[in-house]
């Protein structure tokens, strides 16, 4: 019952081994060092310049724990688990490189506001992979769509048949939703990037710190308000978790088309074989096993979300021992979203569109009856009036096993004598996709339009004022042909 280094001085025994084996968190936290140790440099530095230690025992601190983020890199470094976590098994290592020296890292800080540091920086660090892996995948989306302009499927709502648009227009959609994540994860990382050193254990420090310098030196802009707040703050994770959650979701809904489509039932998609299974005892199959997967891990990061929504609903000022909850469950929702997006990205680069199969089901469900009704508005028929007369179309049409299409001029005219010979021009399936042109609807001058307006932002996010470009990009959306 070794006492713990850190805070041992108080007590006269140390922690029993099975309460040592519950509390210690350097197994899974130890995937934070490189952000541990990048913050623990800043703050030697700013000690160094604020007169708290020597200039030349900051370089020391600096250079000292280069080194230690060396060995761990290098795989030398010996993990101790009587450390507790990666705090105190890097400030013990860097004490037997230093000596005494070490000992002055801790100074003006907590592993309070010490750990707020590390695993904002962390979590800045993976959001940001996230948020281009996202972006990727708009991307392969928009290039797709690009190449199926003028295949048409039907669309649905309920998953029933609808209205026919262009596969183009479909896969559109995701990209927008996708989009719209990417935005949630660069609005979150606005308050990811906040720094908390300097607050200390809860109330602040005595000595002369420099909070914002040590936020410029890791890349943020802002400090903290309150140090009790700062402290036992974990809406940066709560935020994060929750744009996992979102992408996610996305995924899932995608996911679940492709696993549709697959089935010969609907038989628009072929997948890769890259992407899918076969059957240990069915010779003919071929499963849509890693769409499958990506829906299901969903509910893992909603998990993790619930987890951190729960860790932190009771909890009062300041910092609780709970919140080292918070790691295992960001890391596990990193991985998983960082996992899929990449397979979700693989996969719809190589997914085969079964078009001609697409555009033979628009004959399936009377997905032109909305431009018959349509039709009767522009002969002067108020749209309630038409809409009955279309049903009535319709009900004709099942009873005879035919599309609307397929009806005579003298079947058509039985039911509204405002029916005319070019009736059967406005039931075409390309004719309805293309005179859908309003913003963002189905029409090829419309797709073409949301493609541009993608493919501007994805450009936009490759230079320093991204956010300012995308707000001009977004400014044509509702631009006339």
């Amino acid at each position: 019952m070794n006492k713990n280094q850190s805070w041992g001085g108080r007590f006269d025994e140390g922690p029993r081994e099975a309460a040592v084996a519950y509390t210690q968190s350097w197994r899974y936290d130890k995937a934070l060092y490189a952000q541990d140790i990048r913050a623990s440099q800043a703050h030697a530095k700013m000690l160094g310049r604020q007169g708290v230690i020597t200039p030349t025992e900051a370089r020391k601190l600096a250079d000292g724990l280069e080194r230690v983020l060396t060995e761990i890199e290098s795989g030398a470094f010996v993990w101790k688990p009587e450390m507790e976590d990666v705090h105190m098994n890097v400030e013990a290592r860097l004490t037997e490189i230093l000596g005494d020296v070490g000992k002055k890292l801790h100074t003006g800080r907590s592993r309070n506001d010490q750990i707020g540091l590390t695993f904002r920086l962390f979590v800045a660090d993976k959001i940001a992979v996230w948020r281009r892996n996202v972006a990727a995948l708009c991307a392969v989306l928009a290039r797709r769509a690009a190449e199926h302009c003028e295949d048409i499927l039907p669309g649905c709502t309920h998953l029933q048949p609808a209205q026919p648009v262009s596969l183009a227009q479909h896969l559109l959609a995701y990209a927008w939703m996708f989009r719209r994540d990417v935005q949630r994860i660069e609005d979150a990382l606005k308050r990811v990037r906040v720094s908390p050193l300097g607050a200390a254990a809860l109330a602040g420090a005595t000595y002369p710190l420099d909070p914002q310098s040590v936020a410029e030196e890791v890349g943020f802009s802002e400090i903290y308000g309150n140090s009790m707040d700062a402290v036992s703050d974990r809406d940066f994770v709560l935020e994060a978790l929750f744009c996992a959650a979102a992408v996610m979701m996305h995924l899932s809904r995608l996911c679940e088309e492709i696993i549709l489509w697959a089935n010969p039932a609907f038989g628009f998609v072929r997948l890769p074989d890259g992407y899918a299974t076969g059957s240990s005892i069915m010779p003919q199959k071929k499963n849509p096993d890693v769409a499958e997967l990506i829906r299901g891990k969903t509910g893992r990061v909603y998990g993790a979300l619930t987890t951190m929504l729960t860790v932190m609903k009771g909890l009062p000022l300041a910092y609780n021992r709970d919140m080292q909850e918070d790691k295992e469950a960001f890391l596990d929702t990193d991985s998983t979203v960082d996992s899929s997006l990449r397979v979700m990205a693989g996969m719809m680069e190589e997914l085969c569109f079964c078009t001609e199969r697409m555009r033979s089901a628009c004959k399936g469900g009377f997905l032109n009856a909305t431009e018959l009704a349509d039709y009767l508005v522009g002969k002067g028929l108020p749209f309630r009036e038409a809409h009955h007369a279309a049903g009535k179309a319709v009900s004709l049409a099942e009873r005879w096993g035919k599309g609307l299409e397929d009806l005579s001029l003298q079947e058509l005219q039985a039911i509204d004598p405002h029916i005319e010979k070019d009736v059967h021009a406005a039931l075409d399936y390309t004719t309805a996709v293309r005179r859908r042109e309003t913003p963002g609807g189905t029409g090829p001058r419309s797709v073409a339009r949301q493609i541009n307006q993608i493919n501007r932002w994805l450009a936009a996010m490759q230079t320093p004022h991204h956010a300012t470009s995308s707000a001009i990009a977004d400014g044509d959306s509702h631009a006339r042909p």
